[in-house]
């Protein structure tokens, strides 16, 4: 399954960028987190599971 965010639950804590640079970016204009690439990873799903939200799925 690809990495999906929830933008209306994302607070843009930034937590899922700092843990998985290579799935998630956060976008300052917006102030929520974009994936720049969908391929679930081991790391995605730490971020995934440490988003304060839980407004990403990576499974």
């Amino acid at each position: 399954m690809p990495i999906k965010v929830n933008f209306d639950d994302c607070i843009g804590c930034g937590v899922c960028a700092e843990l998985s640079p290579d799935n998630f970016k956060l976008d300052e204009d917006e102030g929520k987190t974009t994936v720049i690439n969908a391929e679930a990873s081991p790391s995605a799903k730490e971020a995934a599971d440490s988003c304060p939200v839980s407004a990403i799925t990576a499974d």
